[in-house]
């Protein structure tokens, strides 16, 4: 499979990425769905509930209490499948990162066209100015993290009960119609709209890396069950 993988690879200069919580594991950063994920894990509320628009304006104590222990690890690095899929950008072969995560390794690694379907840990702003912040505004706070205004500094990532950016959304449907090679990675395809997006892609080949099975397997040219890092890196050579 793995030196299948490598001839469509060698063979396109369209791919398209597009990738969950499973291509951050390697890099310490832990997933949502497994048995030791986020939703197995036992709190004072549901992951769901404090991930939600309404628990952060009702509670944003509590949230951000859990958001500062559990959605940010300001000690990841980069694992063996973001560097291989910014090197096939810089090779002219991958046309855009599509990803679920919010993490912001694919840009540490060195891709450039990423699109960031749930936003990013690493953008923050105020409610009331709109004015925007990095990291450190949340990790430097051991409160609700306030503006220079005085509003409520909330992170740049989509909470349950919130839409996607419709530019994000049309720059990575775009992406993904148009390109010839589709590989997804580290993903249960069980969250829309974003799964959704995969119905845009009519190129030739479907790619699918992935440690379990997924409802997209029977519509994939190719399905590998080892960690992504591993077979990325191995195929790509990092």
């Amino acid at each position: 499979m793995y030196e299948e993988l490598k001839k469509v690879i060698e063979g396109s200069d369209n791919i398209v990425f597009f990738g969950g919580a499973g291509v951050s594991t390697e890099s310490g950063i832990p997933d949502f769905r497994s048995v030791d994920g986020l939703y197995n894990q036992k709190y004072k509320y549901p992951p769901e509930t404090i991930l939600s628009h309404s628990f952060f304006i009702t509670r944003p104590r509590d949230f951000y209490d859990f958001y500062r222990d559990k959605m940010i690890c300001t000690t990841a690095k980069p694992n063996k499948a973001h560097i291989a899929l910014a090197k096939l950008e810089q090779q002219g072969k991958l046309k855009a990162v599509v990803t679920q995560n919010i993490d912001g390794l694919h840009q540490l690694a060195g891709s450039k066209t990423v699109y960031e379907l749930h936003g990013s840990v690493l953008r923050n702003y105020c409610m009331k100015c709109r004015k925007f912040y990095g990291l450190e505004a949340v990790t430097d706070s051991n409160d609700i993290p306030k503006c220079s205004c005085g509003g409520i500094i909330k992170p740049d990532v989509v909470l349950y009960e919130e839409g996607l950016d419709d530019s994000t959304v049309e720059g990575a449907v775009r992406a993904i119609a148009k390109a010839d090679v589709l590989i997804i990675g580290g993903t249960s395809l069980n969250v829309y709209p974003a799964a959704g997006f995969l119905n845009y892609f009519s190129g030739s080949k479907i790619v699918l890396l992935n440690k379990s099975e997924t409802s997209f397997d029977s519509r994939a040219d190719i399905v590998i069950r080892d960690p992504i890092g591993q077979v990325l890196g191995e195929v790509v050579g990092c």
